[in-house]
Formats: structure tokens, C-alpha cells, sequence
């Protein structure tokens, strides 16, 4: 919806839902991938999945976390109504290489592990990362750097919010 579009990427903890919400409060135009229209599905097709029956465990995590994707048609959507200047795409999906090439700019949210493990242990148990297990995946993928977009530009999300958010908006060419 935005004649740019950004998505701003980062390990579960990372303070994408914050940097979000501070850039909705300088009254930018925001998509919160995650709470607005992710949901499981077959990454290559986007066909809607139920979660398999697994037992409670990593396997259980895992598939979650590999089957979390976008409605490619709807992100398309979005980027192509041009009623905004400048909109966020904030969350992750597994399926982004369907779509990722349509942002002007990638930017992910990098914290160190103890900032992170000390992130994540705070969060209620509904929310991911909230619960061991999930708290584990998640420092592993944040270890491995595994997921980190190609191209995506950097930002310390240890930082305090309005730093971050001014540092977005500096690399977007905009002012908070």
C-alpha cells in the first residue's frame, strides 16, 4: 500500500511488533504480517495446512515454525495500492522468496543472545517464544543466522526504540 514498501525481518524477540508500533505511532502506514494475515501453510503453494498431530516437543515447533507464511496474493495486493508513502511490512513468513523482491529494502533486526533469551523469557506462553521450547528454536536460528535475508540491511535492535526506528527511517530516506 505504500509507493515503498519495507519489510522489516528478525528472530522472534527481536522487537519487530515494537518497532511496528513506534512507527504507527509517527503515524507511518503498517502491516503487521503476523497478527493481520499469517497463517500454516505449504510454502511453495500457500495451501492452507493443519498442524500434524505430533506429540508437544521440537518436531511440533519446528513444523510451525517451517509452515508460518503470508497470502502471496494479498502481499502483492498491498504493495501494488500506491495510496501511501511509505509502508512496513513487519513479521516473518516462510514463504517471503515469493515476494521479497517487491521491497525497496529488507531490514533485519539483530540482538545478541542474551538480549534475546532475556526477551523471550518474558513473554507469556501464548506468545511465541514464550514457552521453552520455542524459546530454544528460536536462539538457534538466531545463532545460525540461517534465516537472515539476502541483502537485508542490519540494524541493532539492542538499541533503545528510537534509535532503531530513527535508524529505519534514515536508511528509508524519511525523518521520525
Amino acid at each position: 500500500m505504500g509507493v515503498r514498501n519495507y519489510l522489516i525481518e528478525g528472530p522472534s524477540g527481536s522487537g519487530k511488533t515494537t518497532v511496528a508500533e513506534a512507527l504507527e505511532r509517527l503515524g507511518h502506514h503498517v502491516v503487521h504480517g503476523d497478527r493481520q494475515f499469517a497463517y500454516y501453510g505449504a510454502p511453495a503453494t500457500g495451501e492452507p495446512l493443519d498442524a500434524p498431530a505430533f506429540a508437544d516437543g521440537m518436531d511440533a515447533v519446528v513444523w510451525g515454525y517451517r509452515h508460518w507464511i503470508w497470502p502471496v496474493e494479498r502481499v502483492r495486493a498491498i504493495i501494488a495500492d500506491q495510496g501511501e508513502a511509505m509502508t512496513f511490512f513487519c513479521g516473518r513468513s516462510r514463504n517471503r522468496d515469493q515476494f521479497i523482491g517487491l521491497f525497496d529494502a529488507i531490514f533485519y533486526l539483530e540482538v545478541d543472545p542474551l538480549t534475546l533469551d532475556r526477551r523471550l523469557s518474558t513473554r507469556p506462553p501464548d506468545v511465541f517464544g514464550g514457552k521453552p521450547i520455542e524459546r530454544e528454536l528460536a536462539m538457534r536460528l538466531n545463532a545460525s543466522r540461517e534465516d537472515v535475508p539476502a541483502h537485508a540491511v542490519s540494524i541493532d535492535a539492542t538499541a533503545p526504540i528510537d534509535r532503531v526506528v530513527d535508524r529505519i527511517l534514515s536508511e528509508c530516506g524519511a525523518r521520525g
